[in-house]
């Protein structure tokens, strides 16, 4: 399935599916400009926007349907997913460690990690979707589209798919395992749950990523200030055409920026590994030891990212530390915000640029500013399974003009 589907999310996929997420970013926007001309304060907790910011995402990119979770907060597209992804839910923690620690298990007494009803919601939406397409003809240019060429065996590597800096310094690079071919014919459960764990894994992590990035540059005004130079100098130099994904990858202070957040507020605390062989491990300077078949292995990312070892002064947000002249000084293995190696994020080019889509054109139109509910320095909860606030993140968004 993963060298099946890694065509979906290469560089030229993300050209393809990037309007859609252009259109969401523009909409958000365009919701607040409007709050803001009928004299509201917009006063927001940056975790509620922009979930609902992801939550639209998915929605039109991986279910083929428009949603409005701004305007319309009420939706049933958003409730259920967010029912779904209620991290601190105790059930939903209850079950996340125990798949963590005994899967076979719980495979063996099929114990499902989301509820059943929920799950069927989804399903029958990317069901129901796809038939439609299929009876009237409709060819759009998102996820569906891909699976469905994907059951046609039409979705291949293209010639320029091999291409690593396209998306920004945190891109990972797919291995041989993603670029190799099978030849197999999927079922529609197989296809429709792909859709499903994109939903999982994507809507609540670029949201993270996006709540403490804001939240970073209220704190550091001076960072803010030169990364808005940078937006209102793409701005000028399109001469008021939109940005194209080229345009994009050509901000490097944004991709600095992006780096640096998913460096210091890694949405995924930690990722894991199952030993299929003895593996000898030899750091070369006197330390070996041997990960033995059959052993799982945890990799703490968070804490790899914020070990002064590798990361001087971690506490501290500094963009710098992703410029070009400062790249080579980190040590290979100790960025993992999208993991490593043949199970890395397949998603991590699609994710970058939600966030530095959203980031472009909320900048653009708003400056971040704290109130007196924004917590200094802000607090962790220790009830959920990710990153998450103890009392939010709560920014206002002033406009420039009006």
């Amino acid at each position: 399935m993963r060298s099946t589907l890694s065509p979906a999310f290469t560089g030229s996929k993300m050209r393809v599916m990037f309007d859609l997420v252009v259109e969401c970013s523009q909409s958000m926007v365009e919701h607040f400009r409007s709050e803001a001309k009928a004299g509201k304060r917009l006063e927001c907790e940056m975790k509620d926007v922009f979930s609902r910011f992801g939550n639209d995402v998915i929605a039109t990119v991986a279910f083929g349907i428009k949603v409005d979770s701004l305007r319309d907060p009420s939706n049933e597209f958003y409730v259920k997913g967010k029912q779904m992804l209620d991290f601190q839910s105790f059930t939903i923690v209850i079950k996340f460690l125990l798949f963590a620690t005994m899967p076979w298990q719980l495979r063996k007494l099929k114990v499902d990690f989301v509820d059943a009803d929920l799950a069927e919601f989804f399903k029958k939406i990317i069901k129901d979707n796809m038939k439609q397409r299929e009876v009237h003809g409709i060819v759009r240019n998102d996820m569906i589209q891909m699976l469905m060429d994907v059951r046609k065996g039409t979705l291949k590597h293209g010639k320029d798919e091999q291409e690593l800096n396209d998306a920004g310094f945190a891109t990972v690079k797919e291995s041989q395992v993603g670029k190799s071919t099978h030849a197999r014919v999927w079922t529609e459960n197989e296809l429709t749950s792909q859709c499903f764990l994109f939903f999982l894994a994507g809507f609540d992590t670029v949201s993270s990523c996006l709540t403490f990035l804001a939240y970073e540059l209220t704190l550091n005004p001076d960072i803010q200030n030169q990364l808005y130079e940078e937006v209102a100098d793409t701005e000028r130099s399109l001469g008021g055409k939109a940005p194209s994904y080229e345009t994009l990858q050509k901000m490097k202070y944004l991709d600095m920026v992006v780096s640096e957040t998913l460096r210091k507020w890694t949405p995924t605390v930690d990722t894991d590994r199952y030993a299929n062989r003895d593996y000898l491990v030899d750091d070369g300077a006197g330390l070996q030891f041997v990960i033995e078949n059959g052993l799982q292995i945890n990799i703490p990312i968070l804490a790899i990212h914020n070990d002064p070892k590798y990361f001087r002064n971690p506490e501290r947000f500094d963009p710098e530390r992703f410029s070009e002249e400062n790249r080579s000084k980190i040590v290979p293995g100790s960025y993992l915000p999208f993991g490593a190696g043949p199970r890395n994020c397949i998603g991590s080019r699609l994710a970058l640029m939600e966030v530095k889509l959203v980031v472009y054109y909320l900048l653009k139109d708003f400056s971040f500013e704290p109130t007196e509910k924004t917590d200094v320095p802000i607090r962790l909860t220790k009830k959920a399974v990710d990153v998450r606030t103890e009392n939010g993140a709560w920014v206002e968004f002033k406009p420039r003009k009006l």
